[in-house]
Parts: C-alpha cells; sequence; structure tokens
C-alpha cells in the first residue's frame, strides 16, 4: 500500500502464477476517472498484472536461482503489449493468471490475462522485466 494491486497469491510455480486483487471503491482515482461512472484506469490493470506476472513470478523464479534473496532487487518494466477487452469496476474482485514465457539473465517474460471473477476476460498480453540491484 499504497501502490500494491495484489492481495494474495493464489498458486505459485516455475511455469506460472495466479493472484487476486480487490479494487477499493474508496480509492481516490475513482473520483475523476469517471465521475458519475466510475471504471479503473487501464494504466493500474497493467500495473497489477506485471505485480502478479512479473514481479511476484520473477522474485519466486529468481530466489530459486540465486538461493538468495530476489526482494533486494527492483523490477523494471522493459516492455508491455496488453489488449483491453473490458472494464474493472469499483468493489470488484480480479484474478490474474500469468505464465512464463521465458526467463533468462534475470529478465522475465511472462503471458498475462485478467478476469473478473465470473470468467469475463478484462485484458491480456505478455509483458517483461527484470531484476536490477536496488
Amino acid at each position: 500500500e499504497p501502490f500494491r494491486f495484489v492481495d494474495e497469491i493464489l498458486e505459485l510455480d516455475d511455469d506460472h502464477v495466479v493472484a487476486a486483487y480487490r479494487w477499493r471503491p474508496e480509492a481516490e482515482f475513482y473520483r475523476g476517472h469517471f465521475p458519475g461512472n466510475p471504471v479503473t484506469p487501464g494504466v493500474l490493470l497493467v500495473e497489477s498484472m506485471a505485480q502478479a506476472a512479473v514481479v511476484s513470478l520473477g522474485i519466486y523464479l529468481l530466489e530459486k536461482e540465486l538461493k538468495a534473496d530476489a526482494h533486494k532487487l527492483v523490477t523494471l518494466f522493459t516492455d508491455v503489449n496488453v489488449e483491453f477487452s473490458g472494464v474493472v469496476r469499483p468493489g470488484e474482485r480480479v484474478l490474474i493468471h500469468g505464465r512464463k514465457l521465458f526467463f533468462r539473465r534475470r529478465k522475465l517474460r511472462s503471458e498475462a490475462e485478467m478476469r473478473l471473477e465470473d470468467g469475463t476476460l478484462v485484458c491480456s498480453g505478455t509483458l517483461s522485466g527484470m531484476g536490477v540491484p536496488a
């Protein structure tokens, strides 16, 4: 908090992650995005997917590889390509699925998707990031 958009990690292994987040209705950004019709900003949806599919999965993979605390690294996002197909309203819970495409030289590229609890696809794409010393 205040810039964490993953509540819990539901599954995590060498190839994938499943995470969940409930968008807080009291979040300040809803006041202006959009008045009378609040919608979660797309950039925050991408951030939430990145926190699950790149940061969480990346920390897990780095700690296995380095056999050390990877929390001392900072994740830099290197590229993202996401398509949007739905909206997330205040109070809705989303599930984020990330699948490793490749992991080498501390760079992780993942395929990710975000769905509402009812299974409706919100967005999907590929995200990449790299762990660098803090």
